[in-house]
């Protein structure tokens, strides 16, 4: 079953032109006043779902904004498209595959076939394969080739095979085993495999290699020097004891020396952003444990719940993507910063720019068209409060607005008295500075109260005025458990997934990822002296000039 791409330009919508008509009015419209004009703002904005709460009445939106923008996503497919993708419709259609990453937390025995392949029971099949794993490594069972325990864990991947399962093991970080050290080796620079083998031994180091095709150039050099590190010590017949599998490339696996009972597969319809789901989160069952892993896939499917039989007024995702939506495209806001005020979640904003930049990060339509209008904003972030003494300056009086989403615990999993409320404090005053901001008048009432001379408060007024106006949304969840992370991450895929809808986009492929690599491995080989010099531009060449000279001289 393949699903077809609308044909309406964004802009030629009926939805597109009536929200059009009515920013214009709502442009100029102060949060402030519209929070004084309804008492009631925050209970008619707020939305709950899946143990979450989204609170998005600090926007320059009203009643009848939310009705234009819940019109539009009808007139655009939301709900269709959103169906066809749970029933496994081919709706990524550059490489006519299905998108089910949601049926990676179906819950056992939920039907569902693709080309007559029962996938919920292939999904299971290798959950069970991880829970048996995960407990021999855990309990002490699984041996290394000198017969001791593992205690670290090296997982070698990039992109989603690693900022996944690298996020969540930090955001479980309470959950975690204290007995079982997590690593992560994403980047083709060897200095990062290095300080990672600079803690480890290899007769206690498992290491998770973490790639579909097993020949993703930047996971199999990291890859290859980690088994070369470890044959220093061990012999080839050892790798099987300390190297296994995420991919379904048995041959090139075995060529390796893993076997084959210790690869996880997973599937084509699972995109790499939207893997941690799969065996691809084998680290994060091996840091909690597949009882909290299972917790975790159960957070998110009850997002899914929410997202497929919500009606869109009240669904957290599409009221998200909207409000998102609003804010790119007729607020001219460019780009969205991240703000989570909860450590253990500070990987959080590094997983939100692959999940949202490189799915609707697009110029063209499903159909091959150029897009009519401004596509996915620039997401970027940092946890609160550090970001406050970093950024925020240029978020409240700036000259750019940035839309800012808080995502905070009510309760911490520390017991040290008084950190946090000073976290939520900090977290709630920003959100609500951000909006009412800091007229002139109340400037000078302050000023003149600390008995300052009236020259002197004229002169800092324009300095110590904020514009306020400036959106933000606060998700805000009981405790940062597994669960609540998983219904967080769905949050934002299906939020992602409804942006793509209204632009037209396709969200599941990344052809902008591959250029770049083409030419890499050009140039690589030019660097080794391998391959005679390509035609570069006269910079490129430059550069590589420069680099094999530095090689030389060392």
């Amino acid at each position: 079953m393949r699903q077809t791409a609308p044909t309406t330009m964004l802009t030629a919508t009926a939805g597109f032109q009536a929200l059009q008509a009515h920013a214009a009015e709502a442009r100029h419209w102060q949060m402030r006043q519209l929070f004084a004009d309804n008492p009631q703002r925050f209970r008619q904005f707020t939305a709950e779902g899946a143990g979450l709460m989204l609170d998005f009445s600090k926007n320059r939106v009203d009643a009848g904004t939310l009705g234009l923008l819940t019109d539009l996503a009808r007139e655009r497919g939301v709900e269709a498209q959103r169906d066809a993708m749970f029933a496994g419709a081919r709706i990524n259609l550059t490489e006519d595959r299905a998108v089910l990453h949601t049926a990676l937390r179906a819950p056992r025995g939920s039907a569902l076939q693709v080309d007559g392949q029962d996938i919920n029971g292939d999904v299971h099949a290798v959950l069970d394969r991880m829970k048996d794993f995960t407990a021999q490594v855990r309990n002490g069972s699984w041996l290394g080739y000198t017969g001791k325990a593992i205690c670290d864990v090296v997982n070698i991947g990039i992109g989603g095979s690693d900022l996944g399962p690298k996020m969540a093991c930090l955001a479980l970080r309470s959950y975690a085993n204290p007995g079982l050290e997590m690593h992560f080796v994403s980047n083709v620079d060897g200095h990062d495999m290095e300080a990672v083998l600079a803690k480890v031994d290899p007769e206690t180091t498992l290491f998770i290699i973490a790639s579909k095709t097993f020949v993703t150039s930047e996971t199999m050099l990291n890859a290859n020097t980690a088994r070369a590190w470890f044959l220093l010590e061990g012999e080839e017949a050892d790798l099987a004891r300390h190297f296994v599998a995420v991919s379904t490339n048995e041959e090139a696996i075995v060529a390796f020396g893993i076997a084959p009972e210790n690869m996880f597969p997973f599937w084509d319809w699972v995109g790499g952003r939207y893997s941690v789901w799969s065996s691809i989160g084998l680290a994060v069952a091996l840091a909690v444990g597949f009882e909290y892993f299972s917790d975790f896939l159960a957070g998110a499917h009850a997002m899914d719940l929410h997202f497929r039989h919500t009606p869109l007024e009240r669904n957290m995702p599409v009221l998200l993507a909207l409000v998102g939506f609003w804010n790119r495209q007729f607020l001219d806001c460019a780009s969205l910063s991240i703000a989570p005020y909860h450590q253990d979640l500070a990987r959080f904003p590094a997983y939100l720019q692959q999940l949202d930049m490189e799915s609707n990060g697009k110029r063209v339509t499903k159909g091959g068209a150029a897009v009519d209008t401004p596509t996915c904003p620039v997401v970027w972030g940092e946890c609160g409060t550090n970001a406050q003494h970093a950024y925020f300056q240029l978020l409240h009086q700036g000259s750019d607005v940035t839309p800012i989403d808080f995502i905070a615990a009510l309760r911490p999993t520390h017991d040290l008295p008084g950190h946090h409320d000073a976290l939520l404090a900090n977290c709630f005053a920003q959100s609500e500075a951000f909006m009412s901001g800091k007229s002139g008048d109340e400037v000078r009432a302050d000023l003149q109260a600390e008995g300052m001379a009236a020259e002197r408060i004229e002169a800092l007024v324009p300095h110590k005025t904020f514009p306020g106006n400036r959106p933000s949304n606060t998700i805000l969840m009981d405790q940062l458990t597994p669960a609540a992370l998983g219904a967080l991450i769905a949050l934002y895929e299906h939020k992602t997934f409804v942006q793509g809808v209204l632009w037209d986009v396709n969200s599941f492929d990344q052809w902008g990822v591959e250029l770049g690599k083409v030419l890499a491995k050009n140039i690589q080989a030019e660097l080794a002296g391998a391959a005679l010099p390509q035609r570069h531009d006269s910079s490129t060449n430059g550069l590589i000039a420069l680099a094999k000279a530095a090689k030389a001289a060392y």
